[in-house]
């Protein structure tokens, strides 16, 4: 007896220590929902939720091309977490152990890590106040803010704080009040970050457009490039966010990011759900 096939929005739920991904495969065809779609399909109790959504299309230049998007349904260029989930999905799918990703942050390589690990080069970190991006033009490395942040670009917009205790900040409060800086004309993603040794960092994460979360793969490489260029790290550096350990390696040809990842169901939006 044939099935008539599902109706409605097909989709994968995915993680990266806790970063969490509703992610559409839309290769065969399909449009993105509209962003106020995405932000209800967000609402983590009314909809599916998430911390990023991603969508996997087809591209002539690459393996495949990713696209991304907030909590809040605003685009976003880079999503390091996401990118490596769907790189390991994509490695499954096709028996492939190194992968082409096009981004709005140019084509990323995947990598096979071993062990489950999935490695991905999120390219080289931009350094240019025009290019991060900044309002004016000011010393990345020590910016004009109390507490003497840095800003770094990954594709998107960073600012990272060096601190004695991650613990003993108030997250809530410094989040959204850095993540609308006037510096920061697209807004921008809020690092926290205690230094244990030349090898090793804790951080704590605000995501622009979606608040605390367990961990950032973009965040994790530009507090790792932060803490580089500011003399407080190696270029290699354990990260350990609250979902887990994130290793970063800041080479010549880029940022490398290598951690777990996890599908952890598929499902359908159905269509009286998508329609309200």
């Amino acid at each position: 007896m044939n099935r008539k096939p599902p109706s409605g929005l097909p989709f994968m739920k995915m993680h990266g220590l806790g970063n969490d991904f509703v992610v559409l495969d839309l290769r065969d065809g399909g449009d993105a929902p509209a962003a106020g779609v995405i932000a209800r399909i967000a609402d983590r109790n009314r909809g599916v939720g998430f911390d990023q959504m991603a969508t996997i299309e087809a591209d002539d230049q690459a393996d495949v091309r990713l696209r991304f998007w907030n909590a809040d349904g605003s685009v976003s260029a880079a999503c390091g977490n996401a990118t490596r989930c769907i790189a390991r999905h994509v490695m499954n799918q096709t028996g492939q152990d190194r992968l082409s990703l096009r981004t709005d942050h140019g084509i990323l390589l995947a990598q096979d890590a071993g062990g489950g690990l999935t490695r991905v080069n999120m390219g080289a970190p931009m350094l240019d106040w025009r290019a991060i991006p900044l309002a004016r033009d000011v010393d990345i490395d020590h910016l004009p803010i109390n507490g003497d942040p840095a800003a770094t670009g990954m594709g998107n917009p960073h600012v990272t704080f060096f601190v004695d205790d991650v613990a003993a900040i108030d997250l809530s409060t410094v989040g959204p009040a850095m993540e609308h800086h006037p510096l920061y004309p697209q807004r921008t993603n809020v690092e926290i970050v205690q230094v244990v040794s030349s090898k090793e960092i804790i951080l704590r994460i605000w995501e622009r457009g979606t608040g605390p979360t367990l961990a950032s793969g973009s965040c994790s490489c530009a507090a790792a490039v932060a803490a580089a260029r500011r003399g407080l790290t190696g270029r290699r550096v354990r990260v350990n966010v609250p979902g887990g350990v994130l290793m970063i390696d800041w080479r010549d040809d880029g940022v490398w990011m290598e951690g777990p990842t996890a599908h952890v169901f598929s499902g359908i939006l159905t269509p009286e759900w998508l329609s309200q």
